[in-house]
C-alpha cells in the first residue's frame, strides 16, 4: 500500500502542474476596444472643460486689457 501512495504523489503533482500550466497560459487580453472607448470619453471630457473655461485677462504694457485664450497641455505640440 505504501508503494501505491508513492506512485500517486507524482501523479497528483503532474495533474496539478497541468492545471496550473493551463491557468498560467490563459488568454488575459481584454482587447483595445475598451481602452479606445475610455480614451474617447476622456478626450470628450477634456474638450468640454476647455470650452467652458473662461479666457484669461492680461494687461498689456500700454495699460489696456487684452483677452487671451487659456493654454492647455495640447498647445505645446
Amino acid at each position: 500500500m505504501a508503494s501505491l501512495a508513492w506512485l500517486l504523489i507524482p501523479l497528483f503533482a503532474a495533474i496539478g502542474a497541468a492545471i496550473w500550466g493551463s491557468w498560467a497560459a490563459r488568454d488575459r487580453t481584454t482587447g483595445d476596444i475598451s481602452e479606445l472607448t475610455g480614451y474617447a470619453r476622456f478626450r470628450e471630457a477634456m474638450d468640454q472643460v476647455e470650452q467652458t473655461r473662461p479666457a484669461t485677462i492680461r494687461t498689456t504694457t500700454s495699460g489696456t486689457e487684452k483677452r487671451e485664450k487659456a493654454h492647455s497641455g495640447s498647445d505645446a505640440v
